[in-house]
């Protein structure tokens, strides 16, 4: 293990603390580790059926649950034996249905052994909460991937109801499809799992909500949502209003944190015709103004090293002085970052301590909107402490 953590400690950035910028840092941080024991861990969820348990997802191929006191040896789901695990392949995504309290249905999402990517549904058992039925398996969506890396993974349902994918540009050189809209690739697809518009296709089962931007006669993939991405890893909506975040990682020199409010669909956030805020590859691009550009680009350290992990806004009630602070991390450094979202168009950030370098591998909410970060090993959450001491080394 390259990092080796204190269990509980205080976060802050000592330049801000003797500096007139104090009043625009967030509140004192507290990052709290609250479990040990994953293996290759890349994801959390909770299922929103009142048990606040969390749903660790390991890149090799299993889910194991949290029951707030220890993770539970058999896993809930183990797919071990139909997901490739290396490079950036791997059980990447989990979603829960809004319904899943009822019908007991939740969504992965993969790298086969192939490498194409498996959006899939399963159901939990019916005589153990704890274990999913492995026969449940029905095939949403695959995409083929022309590469191992670039597979972006995440997957979210909105207030909407649609299940957001989140898919990668697919790294394999050449021309990037992000700006292809008929192309699946370098996107957030948006689909409605509820519905089945491929009655006669087995490997399809999923409908195509009627505002998708390019649904019907429109040119472009009936799935589509978002488009202009290169790797989008992790992404986020606001549970409070439905924002999206998504942390897009760059090419070599930014990276950036996208942010809009009341999507309608077709946003284009630049890829590969801009990196952050800076020209990129312009061939066959548009105007400026067909693009959104990143509330956060952040730079290259030094021009080395720097991968976005995006996070979410904070809305955990019980710590109020937090809310409307967006934390996400650098994976190359380890640093954690807390940005106001309420500075304008283009977000002050702030670096509130180290999480230890290629450790955090993403970010989740627990059922009442607890902040918490995962890493390959272990499980921590964000919380505020008003009479902590913030020491100028991030710790106590």
């Amino acid at each position: 293990m390259p990092f080796n953590f204190i269990k509980k400690f205080h976060l802050g950035l000592f330049l801000l603390l003797i500096s007139p910028a104090v009043l625009s840092q967030p509140a004192s941080v507290v990052i709290t580790e609250i479990a040990d024991g994953l293996t290759n861990g890349v994801g959390l969820a909770n299922a929103g059926d009142g048990s606040n348990r969390l749903f660790a997802v390991q890149k090799t191929g299993e889910i194991i649950i949290w029951d707030g006191s220890t993770f539970l040896a058999t896993p809930f789901l183990n797919l071990n034996a139909i997901v490739s695990s290396g490079n950036e392949q791997g059980l990447l995504g989990l979603a829960f249905h809004p319904n899943y309290a009822s019908n007991g249905y939740f969504y992965v999402n993969y790298t086969d052994l192939v490498g194409t990517t498996v959006v899939a549904m399963y159901q939990v058992s019916a005589s153990d909460i704890n274990v999913a039925d492995s026969s449940s398996a029905l095939q949403i969506l695959s995409i083929a991937q022309p590469s191992p890396d670039h597979n972006g993974g995440d997957i979210h349902f909105a207030n909407d109801g649609f299940l957001y994918i989140a898919t990668g540009e697919g790294g394999g050189g050449g021309v990037s499809p992000a700006q292809d809209a008929s192309n699946l690739l370098g996107k957030i697809l948006r689909i409605d799992v509820n519905g089945d518009d491929f009655p006669l296709d087995t490997s399809k089962n999923y409908a195509i909500p009627p505002n998708n931007p390019f649904a019907g006669v429109t040119p472009g993939a009936d799935e589509v949502w978002l488009m202009g991405l290169r790797n989008p890893w992790r992404f986020s909506f606001d549970r409070q209003n439905g924002d999206i975040y998504i942390g897009d990682v760059g090419e070599g020199a930014w990276e950036e944190v996208n942010y809009i409010t009341s999507a309608v669909g077709g946003e284009n956030f630049g890829w590969p015709c801009y990196e952050g805020v800076n020209e990129f590859d312009l061939t066959g691009c548009g105007t400026i103004a067909n693009y959104i550009f990143p509330s956060l680009s952040i730079a290259y350290p030094n021009n080395t090293c720097a991968v976005v992990i995006g996070g979410f806004n904070f809305r955990d009630p019980v710590y109020p002085r937090l809310n409307g602070w967006y934390f996400y991390n650098d994976w190359c450094t380890g640093i954690l970052w807390a940005a106001d979202t309420n500075s304008g168009s283009t977000w002050n950030a702030f670096n509130v301590g180290s999480m230890g370098t290629f450790f955090i591998t993403g970010f989740a909410e627990g059922e009442n909107g607890e902040l918490y970060i995962v890493s390959n090993w272990k499980i921590f959450q964000i919380t505020d402490s008003i009479t902590d001491v913030v020491f100028a080394n991030g710790f106590e």
